[in-house]
């Protein structure tokens, strides 16, 4: 699975890097189908959020690194090179730009967006996780 993530730079600029998701670990269910996986992680402080339709917050940092899985509606978020990237429900993404001048982000289409946020655990290694 592709997703994106955006970091931040050595002179603390952010950048959109794009990253494949193996799902290389394979098991059997009940009825004979193989359903494929991800490598697994802990997550200490799933949450859900509710952001309005106006959304159009002004330049920041990701509270922490974590997985975004857009749940409904649309959300933009823009790098300090300009560059902007959209997703809608059913899209995943990784905000990691810690630290650095972070990123813009808007809710797209007059409507509110409903996110799940999964937060990955200090150590963990997303190059190892992706391919």
């Amino acid at each position: 699975m592709k997703i994106t993530t955006f970091y931040a730079t050595d002179s603390g600029e952010s950048r959109f890097r794009d990253i494949t998701i193996p799902f290389d670990l394979e098991r059997e269910d009940a009825f004979g189908h193989r359903i494929n996986f991800s490598e697994s992680y802990a997550s200490s402080n799933v949450h859900m959020a509710l952001f309005p339709a106006d959304m159009d917050q002004d330049w920041h940092n990701a509270p922490a690194r974590q997985l975004v899985v857009v749940l409904r509606g649309g959300i933009e978020v823009e790098t300090t090179d300009g560059e902007c990237r959209q997703w809608q429900a059913g899209d995943v993404f990784l905000p990691a730009d810690v630290s650095g001048r972070g990123h813009r982000t808007r809710t797209l289409g007059g409507q509110p967006a409903r996110l799940l946020f999964a937060p990955l655990p200090g150590d963990f290694n997303i190059d190892l996780w992706s391919d």
